[in-house]
């Protein structure tokens, strides 16, 4: 990926933010039969390794040899940004449109896990996360389900763990821009649906001089 230095995101806080507001991720992995990817969602556990699962019917588990890299690619938000966001262009219009995005691409082997525990684990990590997310004190529990049925569930599943060697991370976000005009890409983004984008952005310093 390329990152120009004023656009590489070194926060390790942002970066984590980032994976947890956007943890659907992209897996890539080079195998015997060329590029694969899947669309899998992902959560960081304590020891910094990412948890996921995938169907027991998905050949990525075939595909990929256990402990071989992939990468795994989370987009934040992003948006358009208008040369008519800038309040400097009537004086010089020196503007094109460009596109303001965050992403982490994160590097590392892949282990399989086919037993009962790490498979239970995997899903009651991720289902207590955002049941709680969107539930709070209402949220949905694995035992909520029945039990032979759970278990059939869980018959269908590969239970997986990334273990991040390399993470690079961009926030493309106006930073380059003179201060005037990167509060007017701001204003013009929250103008225009991209409120969530438009919050990100003020997060960021002022450019420095």
């Amino acid at each position: 990926m390329y990152v120009p230095p004023h656009f590489q995101e070194i926060d390790p806080a942002e970066i984590a933010s980032i994976l947890a507001e956007a943890p659907l991720a992209c897996i890539v992995a080079q195998t015997d039969q060329g590029l694969v990817a899947n669309h899998i969602p992902l959560l960081a556990a304590p020891d910094g390794t990412l948890i996921g699962h995938v169907a027991l019917a998905n050949d990525m588990h075939r595909l990929i040899p256990d402990g071989h890299e992939v990468l795994a690619i989370f987009r934040g938000e992003d948006g358009y940004v208008s040369p008519n966001f800038y309040p400097s262009k009537p004086r010089h219009h020196r503007h094109v449109p460009t596109w303001n995005y965050q992403v982490v691409h994160v590097h590392g082997p892949i282990r399989f896990q086919h037993d009962a525990s790490a498979k239970r684990a995997a899903v009651g990590l991720l289902t207590r996360l955002h049941e709680r997310r969107v539930n709070g004190a209402a949220a949905w529990r694995m035992a909520d389900a029945p039990a032979d049925y759970l278990q059939q569930m869980l018959d269908a599943i590969v239970a997986f763990r990334i273990a991040p060697r390399r993470t690079l991370a961009k926030s493309k976000l106006s930073q380059n821009r003179e201060d005037e005009d990167r509060l007017g890409a701001i204003a013009g983004l929250d103008a225009t649906g991209q409120a969530a984008l438009a919050r990100r952005m003020t997060r960021r310093p002022p450019r420095a001089d």
